[in-house]
């Protein structure tokens, strides 16, 4: 198969991988990494040495694209498929780069924070940097709620590669600060993206592997 991606669907940016490739309706490979598994962790390293998931491999153009807001554009201009992620018109493009790079860098970062001070060991806590991810992820929230109202979506009335970042940005999120009920705004969004056929299936897929999210 041309398109193989290199993930593990626990993975909040791979999630945002699949959310594209299942909007554009585009065949692929799902290759599973696994790096408590030696062999899988050396060939996801040979094909990408900063071994951060996801990677696209497209076999048929001879292409690795790492990084998930690069991918997505990358399927947008070889592959276009059922969707357009990224409208044409370059001042709305340019909103919904803005709004991907938001939710990626100003919800998923803090977000990650916490969960991995959750997973350190004991004498290896950070309480200054987690103080600081829940406040960053306070003020982030708090921007959610207010650009959500009367809007369907993040970058408007169309789903968008935004809504791609979005879905696994605000669902983990969820489970670190919980959105409702002082954000209904945010948390009525979260409850469409989870509708939403496409982040709904990738949920059902990561359903299995939920059990290993750190819940305290």
């Amino acid at each position: 198969m041309a398109l193989i991606l290199h993930a593990h669907p626990l993975s909040s940016f791979c999630h945002k991988a699949l959310v594209a490739l299942y909007e554009l309706d585009l065949p692929f490979e799902l290759r599973m990494v696994d790096f408590g598994d030696q062999a899988s962790a050396e060939a996801f390293r040979a094909l990408w040495p900063m071994a951060r998931m996801p990677v696209l491999e497209d076999t048929g153009r001879g292409a690795v694209v790492p990084e998930s807001s690069i991918l997505i554009e990358y399927l947008q201009i070889h592959h276009p498929g059922a969707a357009t992620l990224i409208p044409q018109d370059p001042d709305l493009a340019l909103e919904v780069r803005a709004r991907d790079r938001f939710f990626d860098l100003s919800v998923q970062v803090p977000m990650q924070k916490i969960v991995n001070d959750r997973i350190r060991p004991a004498n290896a806590k950070d309480p200054h940097g987690l103080a600081e991810a829940r406040a960053h992820l306070t003020t982030a929230l708090d921007i959610v709620e207010r650009d959500m109202e009367g809007r369907a979506w993040a970058a408007g009335e169309a789903f968008s590669m935004a809504d791609c970042a979005a879905a696994p940005a605000m669902f983990y999120a969820d489970k670190v600060m919980p959105l409702a009920p002082q954000r209904p705004n945010a948390a009525a969004y979260l409850e469409r993206l989870k509708a939403r056929p496409s982040y709904a299936r990738t949920l059902s897929e990561a359903e299995p592997y939920m059990h290993f999210f750190p819940t305290a």
